[in-house]
């Protein structure tokens, strides 16, 4: 994978985060590279539970990179509120 192609991995995983922030409550705090790795472990969730679904850009499949990273901002949400609700 050459740079170019590892920045627009980067870039199409936090697109695919932000959007999957969208789709769920909570949100993932430290901007473009936090999403950036909630995009990167969404798309490897996604893609472990839903396979290659639909289109693909940058190596990155579109459908399962959102849905994953709806569920693993979900999952991040639950962990903050419980661990404030703990304190």
């Amino acid at each position: 994978m050459t740079i170019l192609g590892f920045i627009l991995f980067l870039i199409v995983a936090a697109v695919c985060a932000g959007i999957g922030e969208m789709l769920v409550p909570g949100a993932v705090p430290g901007g473009f590279f936090a999403s950036a790795v909630v995009g990167i472990i969404g798309a490897w969730i996604g893609t472990s539970l839903f396979g290659s679904l639909g289109p693909s850009v940058a190596g990155v499949p579109l459908l399962p990179a959102i849905l994953g990273s709806a569920i693993f901002v979900l999952i991040l949400a639950l962990i903050s509120r419980a661990r404030h609700a703990a304190v």
